[in-house]
């Protein structure tokens, strides 16, 4: 019984509160575009029925990491997570915000503004958990510690983990493998009174 499907909202997009106590790594299948709407880009993704409508903010990430052209971007992948920082008219109420993505060489660190006077630094870092799973079966200690520490978050950890060429190291990495999961783990939220 996963608390998570009861609590999700009904909705067409993914929204910060689909996000409580997770994150979650999405496949772009197609970006539509119409400007002029409050929220003017949709991302369809492989892995939910909902878009992704990213805000300015996000949206600026997405063209600084992949350029401008958004017909490039099917196939590539981001991490979305919950910021419970994100303000909207003063109020800290959370929104998403992108921790990791594919197509990079290194972290991408980008000053963005955070409201007309405040400029907030963001970093995403590079999603290479794809090129890692694609190599051959065969793993040296090192490369398995590095699976550990590398997942983007505990989905990918899991996927690592149950890897079969995995085996040999667990017993091994299991200390390792408790430490990713704890910083991993999503950060409390603060209380409401929902």
């Amino acid at each position: 019984m996963n608390m998570l499907d009861a609590i999700a909202p009904k909705s067409d997009q993914i929204n910060a509160e689909d996000l409580v106590g997770r994150t979650i790594t999405v496949t772009v299948r197609d970006v539509q575009i119409r400007a002029g709407q409050e929220q003017p880009i949709s991302v369809a993704v492989e892995e939910s029925d909902k878009v992704f409508r990213p805000c300015k903010t996000t949206a600026r990430l997405m063209v600084q990491a992949w350029g401008p052209d958004a017909s490039k971007y099917a196939g590539r992948k981001m991490t979305l997570y919950r910021d419970p920082s994100v303000k909207w008219g003063g109020v800290a109420i959370g929104g998403i915000r992108i921790s990791h993505m594919s197509h990079l060489d290194a972290p991408l660190v980008i000053a963005l503004a955070e409201n007309k006077k405040n400029r907030k630094v963001h970093t995403v870092q590079p999603l290479q958990i794809e090129k890692q799973l694609a190599s051959p079966d065969a793993l040296t200690l090192d490369a398995a510690r590095d699976l550990v520490e590398g997942a983007p978050d505990l989905d990918a950890l899991r996927a690592v983990w149950s890897r079969k060429a995995m085996a040999p190291f667990r017993a091994e990495l299991q200390g390792l493998l408790d430490e990713r999961k704890a910083a991993l783990a999503p950060p409390a939220d603060e209380p409401t009174n929902d």
